[in-house]
């Protein structure tokens, strides 16, 4: 890994691992550079809805904070989802959720980028797909 590789992943677990909701739902920050970021959330108990699925809102928090790691980068500042959507495919059920982001444009006051979630070891078979604009804080 090169020195940039380094500073970023080091940039981006220096925030990941200040963010309270982050650690309380046990999310891994899997790999952060500026081709794409990687979150992975362990599939528990408190995260599922009635039927058994991953609840919408675990999955959203997925696709919003890994569309804001890869916009921030690409930004390179601290900065925040302005907006996004989320599209579910299917139900979420296994061991772990995976989160990829990836920008898709980015300028100098804003990002746009796009995410894949899938369950762990069916990176075929996408459960939701998201894209999100992020903006630099303040």
């Amino acid at each position: 890994m090169d020195s940039e590789a380094n500073v970023i992943l080091d940039f981006a677990r220096a925030i990941f691992d200040a963010q309270p909701f982050t650690q309380f739902l046990a999310a891994e920050l899997v790999s952060a550079s500026r081709e794409a970021v990687t979150i992975r959330l362990p599939i528990r108990r408190e995260i599922l809805q009635q039927h058994g699925f991953v609840n919408g809102g675990a999955i959203s928090y997925l696709a919003d904070n890994a569309i804001t790691f890869a916009g921030g980068i690409a930004l390179n500042c601290d900065a925040l989802t302005s907006e996004f959507k989320v599209n579910y495919l299917r139900p979420a059920k296994g061991t772990a959720l995976i989160a990829r982001a990836a920008v898709r444009s980015s300028g100098r006051r804003q990002a746009v980028c796009q995410c894949d979630i899938f369950v762990e070891d069916a990176e075929d078979k996408p459960v939701a797909v998201a894209q999100g604009t992020v903006v630099p804080v303040g």
